[in-house]
């Protein structure tokens, strides 16, 4: 008989789930009304960087004024130009630029899967694998990513609570 007071563990999460749970948690900061994403760029499991989508820095978001695709009746994955906010994928690169950190080799791990003006820029940083969950409208980013070599994980979506013992 196992000790009664012992406390039952959860096994540890996987490095790839642990990154793409904390690029959950980086989407809770999103000023999108129709999508909260997070990314995380990761190298030697380190984080280089984080983004979340939403307006450019010092200018009203779409929590303040609405959302314009919203207004105009936009599908998801299209017109990505009628829109105040930056995807949180460039988020990252930019907050990677900002600070002089190279994130070539690195591993992005996002809420949601990339658009093609995104894979076009994670090709360019040198973005080796991008691990994220759930799907596309669009699978342009995919066939890109493809001839690019870069390795594309769809994972099932982590558990969101925090569990810890106490």
């Amino acid at each position: 008989m196992g000790d009664p007071f012992k406390r039952k563990v959860k096994p540890r999460l996987s490095w790839d789930e642990y990154f793409l749970k904390i690029a959950f948690l980086v989407a809770e900061r999103a000023t999108c009304r129709r999508h909260h994403v997070g990314a995380v760029i990761v190298r030697d499991r380190r984080i280089l960087t984080t983004g979340y989508n939403g307006a450019a820095a010092g200018v009203k978001d779409c929590l303040e004024l609405g959302c314009l695709r919203d207004e105009l009746d936009i599908p998801s994955g299209t017109r990505h130009e009628v829109c105040r906010a930056i995807h949180a994928e460039q988020n990252a690169i930019i907050q990677a630029g900002l600070h002089g950190i190279s994130i070539e080799g690195g591993t992005m791990y996002c809420t949601h899967p990339p658009c093609i003006l995104c894979a076009k820029m994670l090709v360019n940083a040198k973005i080796k694998k991008f691990v994220t969950s759930g799907e596309y409208p669009d699978t342009a980013a995919l066939e890109l990513f493809k001839e690019a070599g870069i390795v594309l994980e769809n994972m099932k979506k982590p558990g969101l609570v925090i569990s810890v013992l106490e």
